[in-house]
């Protein structure tokens, strides 16, 4: 069975926190890394404040395989993510040569001015690579394990399709779901003596409510069919076994 890869993302910016801004790259993160059999098991969102950048990336690459940021590398004062994510690994902030002249080309093309707040965004931690970006051409950065890109969602993901393929990847999840007409109050405890059988699957227990009625739907997890079946089977005859009058 191939290794368990892991994952964390960051979300930069106040606007997030405000709520002016309505985020939509987490879930989209979500998918592909489920898809391609990594396990995004963090998320943080931090404000425009470098020290606090720093430190977010500090303690999510030290902790999981690979780390994805959003936001902030964009050419305004308040875009302090390439300087942050130098801060955390101890590298100066500069001008990247060849994001220098891909930017001043693509401006030169639309002829417009190629000012010091674009240039901006050819700023990048000394030896960081190239993330390419499709869509509007500023490039995002690979540095160790973290990958910095953009917060608009387009962007975002044009970027993160071309960082897929050079990932490493783990085995897939796959999943079962089962219907329970009852409450969590009722499966709480024959639910959890399941999930102790099978250690090497994840159960997890979402209340619903409609027309009146609490009921609940039942999702198992596991990287081995053999070990999916044997827990949703244990699941549907716990649902099964359940007294009416419970």
């Amino acid at each position: 069975m191939s290794e368990t890869v892991s994952a964390a993302m960051l979300v930069i910016g106040d606007e997030i926190l405000s709520g002016r801004t309505k985020d939509r790259n987490i879930g989209h993160l979500a998918d592909i890394m489920t898809a391609i059999g990594i396990d995004l098991k963090e998320v943080r969102i931090v404000a425009d404040d470098e020290d606090d950048i720093a430190g977010a990336v500090n303690a999510l690459r030290s902790r999981y395989d690979y780390v994805f940021t959003s936001g902030g590398i964009g050419p305004t004062h308040d875009d302090i993510t390439a300087d942050s994510v130098a801060k955390a690994f101890g590298l100066p902030c500069e001008h990247d040569a060849r994001a220098m002249k891909l930017l001043g080309e693509h401006y030169a093309r639309r002829e417009m001015e190629f000012t010091e707040a674009r240039q901006r965004m050819a700023r990048m931690p000394r030896g960081a690579e190239h993330i390419d970006n499709p869509v509007s051409m500023a490039p995002g950065f690979r540095i160790g394990n973290v990958h910095v890109m953009a917060g608009v969602p387009a962007i975002f993901q044009a970027m993160l399709d071309n960082v897929v393929p050079t990932l490493r990847t783990g085995a897939k999840l796959i999943s079962a779901t089962v219907h329970c007409p009852f409450g969590e109050g009722v499966i709480g405890g024959p639910l959890g003596d399941i999930q102790k059988a099978h250690p090497e699957t994840i159960i997890g227990s979402y209340p619903k409510y409609r027309d009146g009625s609490f009921w609940t739907e039942l999702v198992i997890r596991s990287r081995s069919a053999d070990r999916l079946e044997a827990a949703r089977a244990a699941v549907e005859a716990m649902v099964k076994n359940l007294a009416p009058a419970a």
